[in-house]
């Protein structure tokens, strides 16, 4: 079977039965969930007996455990890479991160559903480049360690990771699969022009009116909790 991969991101002489039986069940995983797969389909897929991969294995949350560790090295090679080249803050990056490959992103998409550690891991690679990137940028209005920064750099991860998650509606709406290359930069786009789109808005009448009137019902709701606070010290 061809490698799940993509580029030349499998690690080092990654070429092995135990490898090919991980690589079908990161399909599998992908296409039917964790609940979903079952030892006899992945065993199927990977053109091997069950008892081979029983037998490299054990069970099947050993290889979910496979899976996620050779998708997080797989994506904290590229994450590195991105951070020390600085192209975590390129708006393209979120469409270098489709073309690493389709099967590692769909693992991904189903792994953010189901809790998966290496969903986890991916997301807070992304929200950690993003809060570097809005405090280095911006660090009067996103101090550096500051609520605003973390907040803003964990909502930013949503929505760039969302498109990933989403990837299958995302498809059905645009006519196109974004996970394949040819179409990954419609992606890029829209985000330019959303954001373009939402900046001016935010600056008009109505979006400063509306940021105002966010800002004053957090500020009543933090002046209410405070007083409930202080009316019921022991609750």
């Amino acid at each position: 079977m061809s490698s799940i991969y993509g580029s030349d991101d499998r690690p080092p002489g990654d070429l092995t039965a135990r490898a090919r039986i991980r690589d079908a069940a990161l399909a599998q995983f992908a296409e039917h969930g964790v609940k979903g797969a079952t030892i006899k389909g992945i065993a199927d897929a990977a053109g091997v007996s069950t008892g081979l991969v029983q037998h490299h294995f054990g069970s099947k949350e050993a290889l979910r455990k496979a899976c996620d560790e050779a998708v997080i090295e797989v994506f904290r090679r590229r994450l590195t890479r991105s951070l020390t080249e600085g192209e975590i803050t390129n708006p393209d990056f979120m469409t270098a991160l489709y073309e690493t490959s389709a099967p590692l992103v769909r693992y991904l998409a189903r792994g953010t559903v189901d809790g998966s550690p290496a969903a986890a891991y991916v997301f807070d690679q992304l929200a950690s480049g993003a809060e570097e990137f809005l405090t280095g940028t911006w660090p009067e209005r996103f101090p550096p360690g500051s609520q605003q920064a973390t907040d803003g750099a964990s909502v930013m991860a949503a929505m760039h990771g969302g498109t990933i998650v989403l990837h299958d509606h995302l498809a059905r709406r645009m006519g196109v699969d974004p996970l394949e290359r040819e179409h990954s930069t419609r992606l890029a786009m829209a985000m330019f022009e959303i954001y373009t789109s939402m900046g001016e808005f935010a600056r008009s009448e109505v979006g400063t009116q509306i940021h105002d009137a966010v800002t004053k019902y957090g500020e009543g709701t933090a002046s209410h909790e405070e007083e409930r606070d202080h009316d019921n010290p022991n609750a």
